[in-house]
């Protein structure tokens, strides 16, 4: 006003931005520029198609057209260019915009774009053979440069998670294109080309398979965890409350001690209420007690309502105080609902509020009012549509600067992220454990579909479009399979002696361990049954049911020459019955020796599994009538 003259009314919009523009601005100018915007806002002095706030205008430039989009990779090919523009303009009323901008990304980088770079002058969708193998031999591997322990820097190549989908992308866009040939052939025909992708490059069967066991064993390891998060949480809050309540009640430049902790509070404060938010604790740091009590009390809100819900974190974030309804049942009885507003699948649902959740809400509603007792109305940009939303009574917003804004989807996982280091919970090697907003989704429907809610209910709770994706969701073993192990173990019982499963005494458990014990002998183990005795006198060398250790072979070719001095003793004294016995021993001795270098041979040998031969062959022909048979190679006739 004082540069331009006018009145406030005369304020537009460009002469706030000008002035968070000009190079002379400090970050207190900014913050009171964007201040000035709120309030100008607020008063409806601003055109409705203005922005919500001048924050982050840089990274909120709203939509952008499919040209604009496909231009950023810069291809060289302008007929290639203008089709991708014109396929995505076709498709774009069908598709929401965050996908369209992944999918640009995918027909305009990693398909053409590679192709360009990696083949100069290529214009056409008719590819070689050996050109969109190599693409895919590309697209299969990416190069990632990780750094050692000794600091150097190497780059190795890793599979690409995201082939599947660009692959998928990449056919159905030359599908659709052959479909649009045969509609509009003088718009698209010219166009259509051979598929370079076949159907079966596009399985994502394994994928989706490891997806499903690591999303399980997840779950798995953060279910019986979440009473202790929730734990933490609530204490964490109580904490944080117990200390800024301390700070309000002590003296400006006093010193107070809270929950065994000692703080100084400053000498003064600018704020309007008088009551300061930060202090100084023993070691002279400084605490923003007010900032740590905020982030603990949505910290513990997050936790709560997503365990609860199960709802999504866009959803989460969208939540107002509009979405607090109420029904009335046939019988009478008024119950409470929350209504999620459509995100992923464009599905409206309704969630029952139970007395837990009934309480988290009212905290944060409790904590959201304003003044007048209302919550704020205040926009929120949609980071997935690149819109603003019309302004809302959102329930996870907070204060800063006299501003009401949206609390970002960053802070709600950085303060999920220190409850858990408070925590100090670990996973089963002992890492510290990580909770993502998406892990209480599972969590919940695991649990509810665990303790009997039908699965198809648990479907439209979660606001899933199929039900396959619910039950991907779940981490437990299906209770038919169970019920039908345990029958079958039933029944085999049943089948066998009484005798058998009776209980084993300890005299008798202590003696089926000491046979084992028994068994154990210097040239191996013994084979032979539990319950029954040796029959050969103890002649270990000559018993059949000998198993010889490989590495005892030394033992048994010294046993094996003693033998033979002790057989030419007996022939010069004439012990001739010494001489037989000796005899059958040493002839066991060498058996086994001879059984010791077959296994040997066997190891070291390779395995040859054969050819089969023309009689084992079979064909399968069909007759006219439709009928088949099994033909073997000499003709006969095996089944039909």
């Amino acid at each position: 006003m004082a540069a331009f003259g006018g009145k406030v009314q005369d304020i537009v919009v460009g002469d706030l931005l000008m002035r968070l523009q000009a190079p002379n601005s400090d970050t207190r100018t900014t913050r009171g520029v964007r201040l000035a915007y709120a309030w100008l806002r607020d008063r409806g002095q601003f055109p409705a198609d203005a922005p919500g706030t001048l924050r982050h205008t840089k990274n909120r430039s709203g939509q952008v057209s499919p040209a604009e989009l496909v231009d950023r990779y810069h291809l060289r090919c302008q007929p290639i260019r203008d089709l991708i523009v014109d396929y995505l303009t076709e498709r774009q009323p069908t598709l929401d915009y965050n996908y369209l901008k992944r999918l640009s990304s995918m027909l305009a980088s990693q398909f053409w774009g590679d192709l360009e770079q990696h083949h100069p002058g290529i214009n056409s969708l008719h590819l070689p053979t050996e050109t969109s193998a190599a693409w895919k031999a590309r697209l299969a591997t990416k190069t990632v440069r990780k750094k050692q322990r000794d600091g150097t820097i190497i780059e190795i190549s890793e599979p690409r998670s995201g082939t599947p989908a660009v692959k998928m992308a990449v056919r159905a866009f030359y599908l659709d294109i052959a479909q649009w040939a045969l509609e509009e052939p003088e718009r698209w025909g010219r166009w259509a080309a051979p598929i370079p992708i076949n159907e079966a490059e596009c399985s994502v069967k394994k994928l989706v398979s490891r997806q499903k066991s690591k999303s399980d064993q997840r779950t798995r390891e953060r279910l019986p965890v979440l009473p202790a998060l929730v734990r933490v949480a609530d204490r964490r809050l109580k904490e944080a409350k117990a200390r800024l309540d301390a700070l309000h009640a002590a003296p400006l430049g006093s010193t107070f001690t809270a929950l065994g902790e000692t703080f100084t509070s400053p000498k003064a404060t600018s704020r309007a209420d008088g009551q300061p938010v930060a202090a100084r604790d023993a070691r002279g740091r400084r605490r923003d007690l007010g900032t740590e009590e905020k982030r603990a009390f949505w910290a513990w809100a997050t936790i709560e309502i997503l365990r609860h819900t199960g709802i999504r974190i866009e959803e989460l974030r969208e939540l107002s105080h509009h979405s607090i309804i109420s029904y009335r049942l046939p019988s009478g009885e008024i119950v409470p609902l929350l209504q999620i507003a459509p995100s992923k699948t464009d599905q409206e649902r309704l969630l029952l509020i139970s007395p837990e959740l009934a309480d988290v809400l009212s905290a944060v509603i409790s904590r959201v009012r304003d003044a007048t007792g209302a919550v704020p109305a205040i926009p929120n940009y949609d980071q997935h549509e690149r819109i603003w939303n019309a302004p809302m009574p959102l329930l996870f917003q907070w204060t800063v600067g006299h501003e009401s804004r949206p609390i970002a989807e960053m802070t709600i996982r950085e303060s999920l992220n220190e409850t858990l280091e408070a925590s100090g919970i670990t996973d089963n090697s002992g890492e510290p454990l990580v909770f993502q907003p998406h892990d209480f989704r599972r969590i919940f429907i695991t649990d509810a579909i665990l303790n009997g809610l039908p699965p198809h209910i648990a479907q439209v709770i979660a606001g899933h479009g199929n039900i396959n994706t619910t039950m991907g969701y779940t981490a437990i073993y299906t209770a038919e399979a169970i019920e039908a192990h345990r029958a079958f173990i039933a029944r085999r019982r049943n089948l066998r002696p009484a005798e058998e499963y009776r209980a084993v005494t300890p005299d008798e458990w202590q003696e089926f361990l000491a046979h084992f014990e028994r068994r154990k002998l210097a040239l191996g183990e013994c084979g032979r049954a539990y319950g029954t005795d040796c029959i050969h006198e103890h002649a270990c060398v000559r018993c059949p049911v000998l198993i010889v250790d490989l590495h005892e072979k030394p033992r048994l070719v010294e046993i094996r020459e003693n033998l033979k001095d002790r057989i030419a003793e007996a022939e010069r004294e004439g012990w001739l019955g010494e001489v037989e016995g000796l005899s059958v021993s040493l002839a066991a001795a060498e058996e086994k020796i001879s059984q010791l270098e077959s296994r040997e041979e066997k190891k070291k040998a390779p395995v040859f599994l054969g050819i089969p031969h023309l009689g084992e062959l079979a064909v399968r022909t069909v007759d006219a009538r439709g009928g088949a048979a099994v033909i073997s190679a000499e003709g006969n006739e095996a089944s039909a």
